[in-house]
C-alpha cells in the first residue's frame, strides 16, 4: 500500500513511518523543511514538500496514495493559546485530504484526543466532556468520520495524555519533569489520585497500521495501553530520580505551579481500549508508563 503520512517526522508520526515500512508498505511523508525531508529520506520514505496550509499539496498527495495517516497538528499555536487557529488549520487540512480520497474507499486514519468521562473509565463510545482538551479537537474527529459518507474508510485513533517512549522530548511527562526541576519539588494536584491513561509510542504506531489496513469506515478507536496511572505515583518516581521532595499543590494553585500543564495536571482521565483490542486484535506489548519512567532515560536529558 502507498501511504501518505502527515506529521511524518514527529514523535508519533516517525514511529508510524517505521512501522509501515517494516510491514512492507511504501511511505511518502509531508516535510516542511530540508531537515525533515532528509530524515524521511534516511528512513527510506519518499518526500512531499509542504505544510498543513498547502491544501492543494495535501489533496493531490492523498489522491495519489492508497491511504492516508494524518498526525500533523499545529502544536505551536496550541501552546500560545491560539486554539481556534490550530483547530481551523486541522479541519481545513482534513477537508483537503478528504477531497483527495473521496469516492475511493481508501483509508484515512487520524489522531484524536482521548475521551473524558469524570467518575468512570472512558470507552470508545463516549463523547468528550464539554470543556475538556479532547473536546477542542472533536470537530476534526467528526469531520474525519463524516468522510465515510463520501466513501472514505475513515477512522479516528484517540490518544491518551501521555504517549511515551525514549524519544519523548516534549510530551506531558517531560513537561512534568522540567517543571519539577524548575520548581525544586515534584508535585501533584490535591491527593494525586487522579489518573492519566497512557500508551507507548511503538504500540500506538502499531495500532495506526492496523487501523489503516483493517478498521471499518467511521470507526472510533482508543490507543490506550495503561488505563490509568495516578499522578501521585508519577510525581513520586520523578522526585526519586531527581532527588527532590514530593508535595501536593492545591487545585487553586495548579495554574501557577504547572503553567500550561495545569489544564490536565489535576484531571482524572482514565480510558479503556477493550473494544479496540477486540476489533483489531491489538495487543500492546511495550513497557508501560511507570516502567518507562523507572528505566531512567527520561532523566538523562
Amino acid at each position: 500500500m502507498r501511504v501518505f503520512v502527515t506529521g511524518a517526522t514527529g514523535f508519533i508520526g516517525s514511529a508510524i513511518v517505521r512501522e509501515l515500512l517494516e510491514a512492507g508498505h511504501e511511505v511518502t511523508g509531508l516535510a516542511r523543511s530540508d531537515a525533515s525531508a532528509a530524515t524521511l529520506t534516511a528512513a527510506g520514505a519518499a518526500v512531499d514538500r509542504g505544510t498543513l496550509d498547502d491544501l492543494d499539496v495535501l489533496s493531490r498527495a492523498a489522491a495519489a496514495s492508497d491511504g492516508v495517516v494524518h498526525t500533523a497538528f499545529k502544536h505551536d499555536l496550541f501552546v500560545v493559546a491560539d486554539f481556534a487557529g490550530a483547530i481551523a488549520a486541522e479541519e481545513a487540512a482534513l477537508t483537503a485530504l478528504g477531497d483527495g480520497l473521496a469516492g475511493s474507499g481508501k483509508p484515512l486514519v487520524i489522531a484524536g484526543g482521548s475521551s473524558v468521562t469524570p467518575g468512570r473509565v472512558a470507552t470508545e463510545d463516549d463523547e468528550p466532556e464539554p470543556g475538556s482538551m479532547a473536546e477542542l479537537r472533536h470537530g476534526a474527529e467528526k469531520l474525519a468520520l463524516s468522510l465515510a459518507e463520501r466513501d472514505v474508510r475513515s477512522s479516528v485513533i484517540r490518544l491518551p495524555p501521555s504517549v511515551h517512549g525514549e524519544n519523548d522530548l516534549h510530551g506531558f511527562v517531560p513537561t512534568l519533569i522540567q517543571t519539577a526541576r524548575e520548581k525544586g519539588v515534584s508535585a501533584y494536584v490535591g491527593n494525586g489520585t487522579n489518573r492519566w491513561a497512557a500508551v507507548h509510542q511503538l504500540d500506538a504506531a502499531h495500532l495506526f497500521r492496523l487501523a489503516l489496513e483493517n478498521a471499518p469506515a467511521g470507526t472510533t478507536l482508543h490507543g490506550i495501553g495503561d488505563e490509568g496511572v495516578p499522578l501521585r505515583q508519577l510525581a513520586e518516581i520523578i522526585g526519586e530520580h531527581l532527588n527532590l521532595p514530593v508535595t501536593s499543590v492545591p487545585a487553586e494553585q495548579a495554574a501557577e505551579h504547572f503553567g500550561f500543564l495545569s489544564m490536565v495536571a489535576g484531571a482524572d482521565i482514565p480510558a479503556s481500549s477493550a473494544k479496540t483490542r477486540k476489533l483489531l486484535d491489538w495487543q500492546p506489548a511495550q513497557p508501560g508508563l511507570v516502567a518507562d519512567l523507572e528505566a531512567g532515560f527520561y532523566f538523562a536529558r
